[in-house]
């Protein structure tokens, strides 16, 4: 496969320089990751995960599990965090530690690659023994749905590579997926909760956890449910389960699970036959219209990796 060459533009070198800038007394020496992080103001966010999910010290350290001793971070900057509304150390108390601190080892990879060694449709093993893959679009090479946007900053303990939003990946199916967040074991205050509700009144859990099933499914919020009419959880419990159904089938396409960089059509067919029509790509998103819907969805949390397919969460159900 082709080697895909990043172009670092000056302002990302100017970057790339403040990055690896240190006092004159430091000069010759080569920060560890975890340095990289505390000296540099565009990772303080991560810095602060890094300290509260318990890997900071790792990230100082060589690496045991490696004969290099050496690390890959795909490194999210402060403008990745606060795309989940994650804009300081404060902020970070919404989630729990134990996923943060999963969320930051996805993103950890054993050994140094470099960016001439990174290919196109390849994959990357993380720390977590779950596989990311590099995918290219025009000039830009993204991991999973993250634009890569500065490339072999050196440490002395590895390589880092500077992305510009959070990778999320659960290791299970889209239904246990669905039922971390409704049993707060990633954000404290749950989102999913109708929509858990919804694939167990329909029917469809079975489908939608099966691994020989795999889906983009676009996972609309609580308060997207509230808007469309669905004042309580009970009220998703009391709907008829095969209307139920008919909307739930129009949020999952069956096409091997698609990541934002993946989806260069203008249009996708549902897994209920319908039709849902895409924005243009933009910034590393686009919007999604039901044929019953005048207002077009937005999306609120992309490129959530399950062991299944890719889910994305939405601002608005999407109607036939």
């Amino acid at each position: 496969m082709k080697n895909i060459h990043i172009k670092i533009s000056v302002l990302a070198l100017a970057f790339l320089s403040s990055l690896v800038s240190c006092d004159n007394d430091y000069e010759s020496e080569t920060p560890s990751i975890a340095s990289i992080a505390v000296t540099n103001s565009a990772f303080s966010t991560l810095e602060a995960a890094a300290i509260q999910g318990g890997v900071a010290v790792v990230l100082s350290n060589s690496n045991p599990n490696d004969p290099s001793g050496k690390y890959t971070v795909f490194a999210p900057t402060n403008d990745a965090f606060a795309k989940l509304g994650l804009v300081d150390a404060g902020s970070l108390g919404v989630l729990q530690n134990s996923f943060l601190t999963n969320t930051l080892l996805y993103h950890v990879s054993n050994g140094n690659l470099l960016a001439n060694q990174i290919s196109a449709d390849a994959s990357s093993t993380s720390a977590l023994g779950i596989d990311r893959r590099f995918i290219a679009r025009g000039n830009d090479l993204y991991i999973n749905g993250s634009k890569i946007i500065i490339t072999n900053v050196n440490a002395s303990n590895g390589t880092v590579h500077a992305i510009d939003k959070v990778m999320l990946g659960t290791g299970v199916n889209i239904v246990e997926s669905a039922l971390l967040l409704n049993d707060a074991k990633v954000f404290k205050t749950p989102e999913l909760t109708f929509l858990v509700q919804a694939v167990i009144t329909s029917g469809l859990a079975p489908v939608l956890a099966d691994e020989n099933n795999t889906f983009t499914v676009f996972a609309p919020t609580d308060a997207a449910f509230k808007a469309a009419g669905f004042n309580t959880v009970q009220d998703v419990a009391n709907a008829d389960p095969a209307v139920l159904q008919q909307v739930l089938l129009n949020h999952a396409i069956a096409d091997g699970g698609t990541f934002t960089c993946e989806q260069t059509s203008t249009s996708a067919t549902t897994a209920g036959g319908n039709t849902l029509t895409y924005s243009p790509f933009q910034n590393g998103v686009f919007t999604i219209l039901g044929n019953g819907n005048t207002v077009p969805a937005n999306m609120v949390i992309p490129d959530i990796q399950c062991s299944n397919g890719v889910v994305h969460i939405i601002d608005r159900v999407l109607l036939p």
